[in-house]
């Protein structure tokens, strides 16, 4: 791994996921090449025993160093706004590894109730093992988040906006509460990537990707990323991959960094469709007050959404008269995909209660906000009115 490379801090978003660490080899390619190796050969004995010592740079074994895989990191940290990015085998692996590489037993952790399904179980069920407390609390109410804070809170984690229900944390406003405890604090921004919402820019400590959806774009390969300050990342999370093994292969990398190349236009697109695909539903007199979108005035953060994001991302939520109505309504769609993926190029639709929160228990979905009629559509980039078409048969058949 190599420190990230510097470059000029006035290029825009779209710039940086095309130009960041580009050092093309002596074969002189235009396009990132992949290194499929598994370890690097060194000149000497005395020049292994330098690298493997981290006193001179070099690759050693691709589980912790591989120069597809930094690049990734390098392009992801400058997109972000952090000093530096680590890489995971996907988004889990990242969560997993911020957990346990910042926690130790007897600390104590704030987790929001709106999380990911795997999220919560692991804080849940896999945290209290290692004697680490968990307390969890409102997405959207600071003062819970600032009640929980006990001498032993060492982070706070939520998701903003969250998966599925769509609320958001103010995350100005947490990460002062948090400062002011010294805490830190993570952010898994899958939702908006750092092309809508950069975390670190408004207080954070360390931001979680889940490279599997929009980074890559086209539901491909998994991967996933942490980012955050050179001291974090190196000496508490670095450790972890590299004696843990969660690592990124080289060639889901070089995927994911083709991905990014489009990923600011992909996601104006995503914005612009599940806007129109919000607006049409709304308009639908079986679904009123029943559509949740960040980028409808009638969303109940709508405000804080418009401050927080440069764009209002890709996800729209419906509710439905419970479970067997909302199936329904899944099995009438045509076009849209049925898969629990999200942020691919193609629009999707899962039943969150029967899938991505399945595992949970009825009481603990209920407290995320997860309920029975609840369907969660992820808008690709199809012709919206192929979209809107697709949807507007299904509901008709109910």
């Amino acid at each position: 791994m190599s420190k990230n490379q510097p470059f000029p801090l006035e290029w825009g978003p779209a710039t940086r996921a095309l130009r960041v660490g580009d050092r093309p080899t002596g074969e002189r390619e235009n396009s990132a090449p992949i290194f499929l190796t598994s370890s690097f050969i060194f000149e000497s004995a005395a020049q292994a025993q330098a690298v493997f010592a981290e006193t001179e740079d070099g690759n050693v074994y691709s589980r912790f160093t591989n120069p597809t895989v930094t690049l990734f990191e390098e392009r992801l940290a400058a997109l972000e706004g952090g000093e530096r990015a680590l890489a995971t085998a996907s988004g889990m692996a990242a969560i997993t590894m911020v957990f346990l590489g910042l926690l130790s037993a007897g600390d104590h952790v704030v987790v929001s109730r709106g999380v990911f399904g795997s999220t919560s179980n692991i804080a849940k069920g896999i945290l209290p093992r290692f004697g680490i407390q968990v307390s969890r609390v409102d997405l959207s109410d600071p003062e819970q988040w600032r009640q929980a804070i006990t001498p032993r809170t060492r982070l706070f984690f939520l998701e903003t906006p969250a998966n599925p229900t769509l609320e958001m944390a103010n995350l100005p406003e947490l990460c002062a509460i948090a400062r002011d405890h010294g805490i830190l604090v993570a952010v898994d921004n899958v939702f908006c990537t750092p092309i809508l919402q950069r975390p670190i820019e408004l207080g954070a400590d360390l931001v979680v990707q889940s490279a599997t959806k929009y980074l890559d774009g086209q539901g491909r390969v998994l991967g996933g990323a942490v980012v955050g300050s050179e001291r974090l990342i190196m000496t508490q999370l670095y450790p972890m991959l590299r004696n843990t093994g969660p690592s990124l292969s080289p060639f889901n990398a070089w995927i994911l960094l083709k991905g990014m190349e489009t990923l600011h236009l992909r996601m104006e697109r995503h914005c612009r469709n599940a806007l129109d695909v919000a607006r049409f539903l709304e308009q639908n007199s079986r679904l009123a007050g029943r559509v949740r979108y960040p980028g409808l005035p009638s969303h109940p953060q709508h405000q804080l959404a418009a401050r927080q994001m440069q764009g209002f991302g890709g996800l729209v939520c419906l509710e439905l008269d419970g479970k067997a109505q909302a199936q329904r309504f899944i099995d009438g769609l045509e076009m849209i995909t049925i898969t629990a993926n999200l942020g691919d190029s193609r629009t999707l639709v899962t039943h969150p209660a029967t899938t991505t929160h399945g595992r949970l228990t009825p009481e603990d979905r209920a407290a995320a906000g997860v309920s029975d009629g609840l369907v969660r559509l992820s808008i690709g980039l199809e012709d919206v009115e192929d979209i809107t078409r697709d949807l507007q048969r299904s509901l008709e058949r109910l």
